[in-house]
């Protein structure tokens, strides 16, 4: 309630503002020191510190970010960390029955209790099979099931993410479904109706949403590091702040949650060449034409509309804090920096007891991850994050922070010259 309240009165207040996107993250490349400046943080080697006159947003803009705006207001909140895995409530006593249930964990082990379920979604299970028919029924409620799974794939692929592909009704979901039902002409409640479900499953077509993988030798091999020190002046002595698992680079490259891979791979050890395990069948590419970005502080979100004033993607986003805001106004991205260099300069924040500048070697688990979308606005830009499935539910310092698969899939189509507009 306090997170919807909070969420009501900063989107309450706005008079413009909402869009989307998606992702692509690949194997980790060893790193070289190459000629690109390092990034600061809240970075910017590219940056001009001038903020570019403010831009009109169009009626038809104006229309879609106060619906948006809405809709969000009016979702009926909020993760449910209490809900019962895999098997979903049903309101209508008729088709209750009391049933053991025997639960997966991440670990690969099962645990055994009597609950009350709907015979549709008993018949839902964490199998390939199980996952890709997963169908939709009424009062689905809220919890981890694999109807949303196959449901943030579909989503995934059509430009409005939910960030970490974990199987869950978070709030993430919820947004990307808002979205989703935004671009889409449908109604958008941010709920998944039944006409909802059929406009993903045409847009899905007869793709599956998960499919066999086969590990390769170079999945194995990384390179990865053997941990990643918090400490910015360890960071800053090794060769590379890549992977430290294979689970952990697999998640990226399959826009999942590393625990939620773990779960429907229970018996995976995840370290040879030739081991097939169960990942979602994604999308990679964002369309050409974007024209407009809207940064939305009040909704964590980051969205997208082409030049047709229409919106065309969403990604869940961490936009400063309240320590270290993002700015105000409107800016220009200036060009995209792939796997950075990252400088410290104390003079921004302090980390630990770093009172010297230091600069970090490239990999997905630097500070701004592996890529930085520079704005024309000194030290501020959209960047990668470290830890994919914190998206939106933490603060950054000032810059908008994706999921890496997120902003690399923004910076293969963002052009600079493209207008960002921060609202509240």
């Amino acid at each position: 309630m306090f997170v919807r309240s909070i969420l009501a009165l900063s989107l309450s207040c706005i008079f413009a503002g909402s869009a989307f996107a998606a992702p692509t993250t690949g194997q980790q490349q060893t790193a070289k020191k190459v000629a690109s400046a390092p990034v600061q943080d809240p970075i910017d080697p590219l940056a001009v510190d001038s903020s570019s006159s403010d831009v009109q947003i169009s009626p038809q803009e104006q229309r879609d970010l106060n619906q948006a705006s809405n809709t969000l207001q009016n979702l009926d909140k909020a993760e449910d960390k209490t809900a019962d895995i895999a098997i979903a409530p049903s309101s209508s006593p008729a088709t209750q029955k009391s049933t053991p249930k025997t639960t997966p964990t991440t670990a690969g082990s099962t645990t055994t209790s009597t609950t009350t379920s709907s015979s549709p979604a008993a018949k839902a299970s964490w199998t390939l099979d199980g996952m890709n028919n997963a169908g939709w029924f009424d009062n689905i409620g809220k919890g981890q099931f694999p109807v949303y799974a196959r449901v943030q794939v579909m989503l995934n692929n059509t430009h409005a993410s939910p960030g970490a592909i974990d199987g869950s009704s978070g709030m993430n979901t919820l947004k990307a479904l808002s979205s989703f039902q935004q671009m889409n002409g449908l109604k958008p409640t941010g709920t998944l109706t039944k006409e909802t479900w059929d406009a993903l499953i045409s847009s899905q077509g007869n793709k599956p949403a998960f499919v066999e993988y086969t590990l390769t030798d170079a999945d194995i091999k990384g390179p990865y590091a053997k941990s990643i020190p918090h400490d910015y002046a360890l960071q800053a002595k090794m060769p590379g702040l890549y992977y430290t698992r294979v689970t952990e680079m697999l998640g990226e490259k399959f826009h999942m949650d590393e625990a939620f891979l773990k779960k429907i791979n229970p018996k995976a050890s995840f370290s040879k060449a030739g081991e097939k395990i169960i990942v979602t069948n994604i999308r990679n590419e964002l369309p050409q034409d974007i024209h407009l970005i809207i940064a939305h502080k009040g909704a964590k979100q980051l969205y997208l509309f082409n030049n047709q004033n229409q919106m065309i993607a969403s990604f869940p986003a961490t936009i400063g804090s309240s320590d270290t805001p993002s700015p105000t106004g409107t800016y220009k991205v200036t060009g995209v920096a792939k796997n950075p260099w990252y400088s410290y300069s104390p003079s921004n924040f302090l980390q630990g007891n770093n009172r010297k500048p230091l600069s970090l070697p490239p990999g997905p688990n630097g500070p701004v991850g592996n890529i930085w979308i520079g704005l024309s606005k000194k030290s501020f830009g959209i960047h990668g994050t470290p830890n994919p499935s914190t998206i939106s539910k933490t603060a950054s310092h000032g810059c908008i922070r994706l999921t890496n698969w997120d902003a690399n899939d923004l910076g293969k189509k963002v052009k600079a010259g493209v207008t960002v507009k921060f609202l509240e």
